[in-house]
């Protein structure tokens, strides 16, 4: 039977992970028979199935002015204790008039429940499910132990209540087993896991075409040589290792492109690897283009590009992250049958690279030996041909939307038995 299911976040719009992964969600329980509708402050779907708060955002004044009392401090003012039941409140309402408009069977809250990034509409879930018993599932992408910005805080009542809530209605899901460990070992609830997926039983269909116009777009001959860095421009990518490759490989026709601009943690990380690009001698170019979400039919239009227009045209994926909470990119290369360098990150380390599959990776720090691998892998189409299908197939066994498809009939079936 047809159930009705709302997607609960702080936002739906551009290609954040959460929002990418939820775009995934959504087609899969779509294919199912399954209805679905979106409750976020900001959103970028078809306003006949969104419900948008732009109080629920968490970059709404009403939000950021609670953020900076309660992280970097231990003592909490009644003000703002005041202020955070105040926005609780409405929430709540709007939550519940959400669910009452469009019927809802099944909430999925996406993050929301896991990062404190908006206090208030924690609280205001938490205690909407707690008084309904509405099922739900708890998304988790990233906790706020996992990130040390969030370490001093007047909130630890808060945390431990909404963040995530133990409530008998909620199904728990968590991304990497040592988020499922940690969640275990702090809360003591349970978990399963439901890695980041891609549509591998419909590989992408690419046309020579649209690849020389792209590369003619951004400023690329024929003749160059693509190295796509696929991420934001934070810290934490390891960015300066993809330019360190580039220097080494000591090939003009090497351009490094990064397909997002800045990220929401400012512009010096940025101004740093373009003079480091500088210094270096390498081409660095980072694409001030408006990238959409592809899973998203909502914004799929003709002017704006996709990521999934971006990936066909690499000749080589770098992808040197220092930490992930699962990573994205990674199953995109794969999925797009690009060859790539990767570092072992612990996710990778604990969740990734036992599955077997055929990468270059450095370990922290890039290796002569390894740029000799990177060299070998574009000098031989045979080799090459290898690695990305033996990648893909692997893929396609343990990260297809037919796992995610299995999982999720599970928790439905958890919840409303085999009329799921």
């Amino acid at each position: 039977m047809a159930k009705n299911i709302g997607f609960v976040s702080t936002r739906f719009a551009g290609t954040d992970g959460v929002t990418l992964e939820t775009s995934k969600w959504a087609q899969v329980l779509k294919s199912a028979g399954h209805n679905y509708f979106w409750f976020a402050g900001l959103l970028d779907r078809s306003p006949e199935r969104s419900f948008q708060v732009p109080e629920a955002f968490f970059q709404h004044e009403k939000n950021l002015w609670i953020d900076r009392q309660i992280f970097g401090k231990k003592r909490r003012d009644p003000a703002v204790t005041d202020a955070i039941y105040e926005l609780k409140t409405y929430l709540k309402k709007q939550l519940k008039e959400f669910i009452r408009k469009f019927d809802i069977d099944l909430l999925v809250a996406q993050n929301v429940l896991t990062i404190p990034m908006h206090i208030p509409l924690g609280i205001a879930l938490t205690e909407l499910i707690a008084e309904t018993g509405i099922p739900t599932i708890a998304h988790h992408h990233d906790f706020y132990w996992e990130r040390t910005r969030f370490a001093v805080n007047a909130v630890g009542d808060y945390l431990r209540m909404a963040f995530p809530p133990n409530l008998p209605s909620i199904e728990h899901v968590v991304i990497n087993s040592a988020a499922q460990e940690e969640l275990a070992l702090r809360t003591g609830i349970s978990s399963i896991i439901i890695p980041n997926v891609l549509d591998f039983e419909n590989p992408p269909a690419v046309t020579r075409q649209e690849t020389r116009d792209f590369r003619k777009e951004i400023g690329l001959t024929p003749d160059d040589i693509l190295i796509l860095q696929p991420t934001r421009v934070v810290q934490r990518k390891g960015i300066e290792y993809a330019i360190q490759l580039v220097e080494e490989l000591g090939d003009p026709r090497c351009k490094l492109v990064i397909s997002h601009e800045a990220g929401d943690e400012g512009s010096d990380y940025a101004d740093w690897l373009k003079e480091h690009a500088r210094e270096s001698g390498v081409d660095l170019r980072l694409l001030n283009l408006r990238i959409s979400d592809p899973m998203n039919p909502d914004v799929n239009r003709k002017d704006l590009y996709t990521l999934w227009d971006v990936y066909p045209h690499a000749d080589f994926i770098t992808y040197p992250s220092l930490y992930e909470g699962f990573g994205n990119a990674f199953l995109e290369a794969v999925y797009f049958k690009k060859p790539l360098l990767i570092n072992r990150y612990a996710i990778f380390v604990r969740d990734i690279e036992p599955k077997g599959f055929d990468l270059i990776v450095m370990d922290g720090f890039l290796t002569g030996q390894t740029v000799g691998r990177v060299k070998e892998i574009m000098r031989s189409p045979e080799r090459r041909k290898e690695m990305i299908n033996t990648n893909f197939n692997i893929a396609g066994r343990h990260y297809s939307y037919g796992v995610l498809r299995r999982w999720l009939n599970t928790l439905l079936i958890n919840f409303f038995g085999t009329e799921a």
